[in-house]
């Protein structure tokens, strides 16, 4: 749909009014930055979304702001939907969503914050497995396969004892106690990430789609990450999804992958997206990662999500352009993503999703 620019939020005002410093050289940028040599920037910028990427983004804007220390930056992590609305809409000058926008979207949103005829940059920039965590007395880890994970989420095993988990599970003490499975109450694309593996893996079990509200009544809500973590934490027998680095001490999950159960790590997450396609039909600077969920391949994680930062081609204001593409190129160089890694447990992008992802926010200016 078409979105008005009534629906801008008086935010927008501030971010427009951005503007350069003339003062001293930038001598701290990231190695391999493209953003502006001399001065350093000034303003304040603001983006929201992806509540994955909180950590990851506090540790970008931490190395951004040492470099520019007139910069400020605002995230709001109120979910990737929100996110994605509120930068169409104008009111962010970006967004952080765990899906890129699919190309249906892009052929009927207006993008209010951007230039004229301005097209949009999606760059793979946070890449997480996600955990499927649980809280069951006396177990810290389980086996399960893609139809064992569909059933529990779908509320057709309804028990920790049920045989298809004992089967995968022989050794495990599993209680005669209900499954109380957990999930996000807002619109969000780690439910869009969960629900795409169970729909890909598990589509004769999950029978509900690739989707990023929960679609059926069963088990309890919760809002945001922080709010699906603390429920599972709180409960007895609760299971839920969610970035890997927010799982803590809770049991995790293994995966079936070929023959092999498989452990998240960032090392898994990241080989299974450098195995993945680009999807086709998109604009130059639009990265998004056609993921391969069904994957054999030894060592491969497929719950993952990969995690954009998205921004206009071109802006109204050049200011709001540098400051943006200042960041971005932060968040994607090595040390933005050591960072990140050191601070979220994700996995760092790769040299060619990196030269690709520097490649597009160069595309980034005024118009």
């Amino acid at each position: 749909m078409k979105i008005s620019r009534i629906a801008r939020i008086t935010a927008i005002g501030a971010v427009a009014a951005l503007a350069l410093a003339g003062c001293a050289a930038n001598e701290a940028a990231p190695e391999g930055s493209t953003a502006p040599e001399g001065p350093t920037l000034s303003g304040n910028l603001v983006g929201g979304g992806a509540s994955s990427q909180e950590v990851a983004v506090a540790a970008w804007t931490k190395s951004f702001q040492t470099a520019n220390p007139d910069v400020t930056v605002d995230y709001d992590p109120a979910g990737s939907g929100t996110g994605r609305e509120s930068f169409a809409a104008g009111a962010f000058a970006f967004a952080g969503s765990d899906r890129a926008f699919k190309t249906s979207e892009l052929d009927e949103l207006t993008f209010e914050g951007c230039a004229a005829d301005s097209g949009i940059v999606e760059v793979p920039a946070y890449i997480s497995p996600i955990a499927i965590i649980f809280n069951v007395e006396g177990v810290d880890s389980l086996n399960l396969d893609a139809a064992t994970v569909a059933g529990i989420f779908a509320g057709t095993i309804t028990k920790w004892n049920d045989p298809a988990i004992v089967a995968e599970n022989p050794d495990a003490k599993l209680p005669d106690l209900a499954i109380n499975p957990v999930h996000r109450a807002d619109k969000s694309g780690t439910t869009g990430n969960f629900t795409d593996y169970l729909a890909a893996a598990a589509g004769d079990v999950w029978t509900h789609g690739s989707v990023e509200e929960w679609p059926i009544a069963s088990g309890e809500s919760a809002q945001g990450t922080s709010g699906v973590v603390q429920a599972v934490e709180g409960g007895a027998g609760t299971i839920g999804y969610a970035d890997a680095s927010r799982a803590g001490s809770l049991g995790t999950v293994s995966i079936k992958v070929g023959d092999e159960f498989v452990p998240y790590s960032p090392e898994a997450a990241a080989a299974i997206v450098d195995a993945s396609p680009l999807e086709e039909g998109r604009g130059e600077g639009d990265l998004a990662v056609k993921l391969d969920r069904t994957s054999a391949e030894a060592g491969v994680y497929p719950i993952v999500l990969v995690s954009y930062l998205i921004a206009c081609e071109n802006y109204a204001d050049a200011a709001q352009a540098d400051l943006v593409k200042g960041f971005f190129t932060t968040a994607i160089s090595a040390e933005g993503q050591e960072a990140a890694a050191a601070a979220a447990g994700s996995a760092p992008i790769s040299d060619t999703i990196r030269t690709k992802a520097q490649t597009a926010i160069d595309l980034i200016s005024a118009k």
